[in-house]
């Protein structure tokens, strides 16, 4: 066990001021409980360097009123002058994002907004709301130069109140089980001369992390916090932490991530259960959708995130006392030497292998990488299409697969890499296959870290990753004796809300890679997916085909210099002048390596010797094995969680203290009528819930609007048509065999007669629903075949607008017609005509023969 710190307790919890004089600004920083203060002077003289001075006191709230006092004295023109202060204060902060310097002087990030997401054993996790960005020298030594205000106006092109997220106390570039593993880094271990485990401690490490009590001769440590070394792979502020990381104290350090973080609530019969979806992209190769393929020369792939899904009962907020359990999975370009060519603009640029690696080094590379952090097996989910009228995504396939065996035959084969190869595509055309079905059998036989990609690691990857996760969240339930078997239905209020949190993390990424959201949905794959989404899917083609075509170039930019890859120098060409950032991510291409991997051996050393167990945990394994973990009862801030998180010295508001910004809660989806099992887990038809696939409506708002609806609706997208909108799945509309696939793409489909079809379904639709609206009020007599009651129209409006819209003039023929179909639909059928059976040998001749 661990005794977690309390959140924020010692770390830099808020900025309560910036001061600032004219040669210099003073940063006071203190924890949750306003106890502990610290002080941060950054020099104002210099023009171009960046000077900072530490204060290693921690002072309390009355020490450093006192100091601000002297302060503001000392730098007033004349003693004793009461006009103008000495100190200005110029923002208050939630902490630093870093330092950062173009060609002038540096600049200072602070996030002045956030807002709490989730939170993780009483541990918050806040996203960026707003922040300020301060040019740190004075204007008496400024040097100006032309070029500042365009890379500041880069700069800022990364959006950092868009999914960007921290926490003062816990660490979110590593998982749950690596913050819970005892020491990630080795300190030195001593002892106090305490004579009981209740005295206070007289011995500190250096870092203020643990303590060590001496019990029955072995070393008790007492860990107060889960900030560890992070894994920069996941931070996106490293760089600019990089110049004051070893000047300033830890606690003025914090790291950020980028991707998505949520939470959702599950109610089990009033026992609340949080589930927390935490997403980490890589700030490696880092960068848009088809300026950023494939991997580099290190070994890092585009588009790499990782995952993870946290199951907690929330009604125990403590590590140490909670019941906690985590599933991580891993999405990425396929890591080869790959690239589209952009330079003519079309939707679907093609795929080219940019450089022959015959033994694989760039794919060794990247699953080194997987086996240090996460161990074996590794396996990896391939849904990109192997059969192809016309080569595009099958030139991944064929270079993938021989890269990993490749590789395999020199691991152990109990360590073998476990490669799962499935054309997703074209399962999804065929009717005799269930997508969902086939994904749910392969995530039950997944046993380690699952890596999954199609071509953009967008819509099929989502929906895959999604599945898997469904699968996990079973056992994880399971395994916390919240079910009694490990297996969820759909149409449960438990995978109800899963999905949608699923599915505003697929979202979320693909607005940050493609530019739009989501083309296509589990609802999708599912074929429950409502009428209306098909015209939402085109648009969100179009949104995605914009951002990649227009503004893609600016915002690879934005995150080049955003993570320091490139860094602005007077002696080198401006960003904006390089025609492609190619060397900025192959930095290794420029150099000769002193000493080549091997091309056999091509896991780093130490790794194999202690699979299946990650390289990276090992160390935490043998220390948990020497060190025991006591908790001590002792009143303060810095242990006591309850007294950190809720305060009850001071007058607070539930407001503010209970203001997760939940993404989904079970109650939306439960039944609102009284009787009905209550239970997350059982299977409730659509109208049943209070929330269902048509929006953030009642139920009996939503039962009221499927039923006029239905009618009119076109069937659901069939296996053929998924897929027709998205680069991500769409394909040439052939088969192997040469024959046309019956699907094709809306555009085309309402453009191929060379009318405008698309403005007269719009003007058609109105008088459609109209009609469906009055055959559901007219009732025909099944012997004499006229109506026997009809009902008024409930629009009063004189004429068409949005919300009714008048009868069409129908002919006497048009009526006919229409009578003829609702008998049909009776199981009257009249008696065929000569006419109909010469158009029915028509059709059969045109169709079949």
């Amino acid at each position: 066990v661990i005794h977690e710190k309390a959140p924020c307790a010692d770390s830099v919890h808020k900025i309560l001021c910036n001061h600032t004089s004219k040669s210099r600004y003073f940063l006071v920083g203190t924890n949750q409980a306003q106890t502990k203060h610290r002080v941060l002077k950054i020099d104002r003289t210099e023009p171009k360097d960046l000077v900072i001075i530490d204060d290693k006191h921690v002072y309390s709230q009355q020490e450093v009123r006192e100091l601000l006092g002297r302060l503001d004295l000392g730098n007033r023109t004349k003693i004793g002058q009461k006009g103008s202060s000495g100190l200005s204060r110029a923002v208050s902060a939630f902490g630093i994002v870093g330092f950062v310097r173009f060609l002038e002087g540096y600049y200072i990030v602070l996030i002045t907004k956030r807002r709490k997401m989730a939170d993780i054993g009483g541990h918050s996790i806040y996203k960026i709301e707003d922040t300020s960005m301060i040019y740190i020298p004075n204007d008496s030594v400024r040097v100006t130069h032309p070029d500042e205000a365009r890379y500041v106006r880069i700069f800022q092109n990364v959006d950092l109140s868009s999914n960007f997220y921290f926490s003062y106390s816990y660490d979110l570039s590593h998982s749950l089980q690596y913050n819970l593993t005892l020491l990630q880094r080795p300190y030195e271990l001593w002892s106090s001369p305490a004579s009981s485990a209740e005295e206070e401690v007289q011995t500190q490490s250096k870092q203020d992390c643990f303590d060590i009590f001496e019990d029955e001769g072995l070393p008790t440590q007492v860990v107060y916090g889960l900030l560890n070394e992070p894994y920069y792979k996941y931070v996106w502020n490293g760089k600019l932490l990089e110049r004051v990381k070893d000047i300033v104290h830890h606690d003025w350090l914090m790291y950020i991530i980028h991707g998505f973080c949520g939470q959702s609530k599950l109610l089990i019969y009033g026992r609340p259960v949080h589930i927390t979806l935490i997403a980490r992209r890589s700030s490696k190769f880092a960068g848009t959708r088809f300026l950023k393929r494939g991997a580099n020369c290190e070994g890092d792939v585009a588009n790499e995130v990782e995952t993870e899904q946290i199951v907690h009962d929330a009604s125990v907020m403590s590590f140490t006392a909670g019941s906690y359990s985590s599933y991580v999975q891993v999405r990425g370009s396929v890591p080869l030497y790959w690239s589209q060519d952009i330079s003519t603009m079309m939707p679907k640029p093609p795929i080219r292998l940019d450089q022959a690696d015959p033994y694989a080094h760039v794919a060794g590379l990247h699953f080194d990488q997987m086996l240090q952090r996460f161990g074996s097996p590794i396996i990896i989910l391939n849904l990109v299409k192997k059969r192809e009228k016309r080569k595009h995504e099958k030139i991944l396939s064929e270079e993938l697969y021989p890269a990993v065996i490749n590789l395999n035959q020199f691991l152990p084969p109990a360590n073998w890499i476990d490669y799962i190869a499935w054309d997703m595509a074209r399962y999804t055309k065929s009717k005799l296959c269930n997508v969902l079905d086939r994904l749910s059998m392969i995530a039950e036989n997944v046993t380690g870290v699952l890596r999954t990609n199609c071509v953009d690691c967008l819509d099929r990857t989502n929906t895959a990753q999604f599945m898997v996760g469904k699968c996990a969240l079973a056992y994880q339930l399971y395994a916390l004796g919240m079910i009694d078997k490990p297996k969820l239905q759909f149409d449960t209020d438990c995978v109800r809300l899963f999905e949608e949190l699923y599915e505003d993390h697929g979202d979320t990424l693909s607005l940050q890679y493609g530019g739009s959201q989501l083309v296509h949905r589990v609802k999708t794959y599912r074929k429950i997916a409502p009428w209306t989404q098909h015209s939402k899917d085109i648009m969100q083609t179009l949104s995605r085909y914009y951002s990649n075509a227009f503004s893609d170039a600016d915002r690879q930019d934005a995150i080049n210099l955003f993570l320091q890859v490139y860094q602005p120098s007077e002696s080198k060409p401006h960003l904006w002048e390089l025609p492609t950032d190619f060397y900025l991510h192959q930095k290794n291409t420029m150099a000769l390596p002193q000493d080549r991997r091997s091309y056999t051996l091509w896991w780093s050393e130490g790794i194999l010797s202690y699979l299946p167990v990650a390289y990276d945990e090992v160390p935490c394994e043998e220390n948990m094995k020497k060190v025991k973990v006591k908790r001590v009862n002792r009143f303060d801030e810095s242990i006591d969680i309850y007294t950190e998180f809720f305060k009850p010295y001071e007058l607070t508001s539930f407001d503010d203290t209970f203001c997760i910004a939940m993404t989904n809660s079970a109650r939306e989806f439960m039944p609102k009528t009284v009787g009905v099992d209550p239970s997350p887990f059982t299977v409730r038809k659509p109208e049943e819930t209070g929330k269902s696939v048509l929006g953030n409506k009642t139920s009996k708002e939503e039962t009221l609007l499927q039923r006029k609806t239905a009618a009119s609706a076109p069937p659901p997208p069939s296996e053929e048509a998924i897929s027709s909108t998205s680069e991500d799945d769409s394909e040439d509309d052939r088969d192997d065999d040469g024959s046309v696939s019956q699907r094709s793409t809306p555009i085309k489909l309402l453009t191929e007669s060379g009318e405008s079809n698309l403005i007269c379904l719009i003007l058609v639709l109105p008088y459609i629903h109209y009609l469906i609206h009055a055959c559901a009020h007219l009732s025909f007599s099944p012997l004499s075949l006229c109506p026997v009651h009809v009902r008024e129209p409930v629009s009063c409006f004189p004429e068409d607008s949005i919300y009714a819209a008048l009868p069409p003039q129908v002919d006497r023929d048009s009526r006919d017609e229409f009578e003829s179909h609702v008998m049909t639909g009776q199981g009257q059928v009249r008696v065929l005509c000569r006419d109909d059976m010469l158009m029915y040998r028509e059709y059969v001749k045109n169709r079949y023969m």
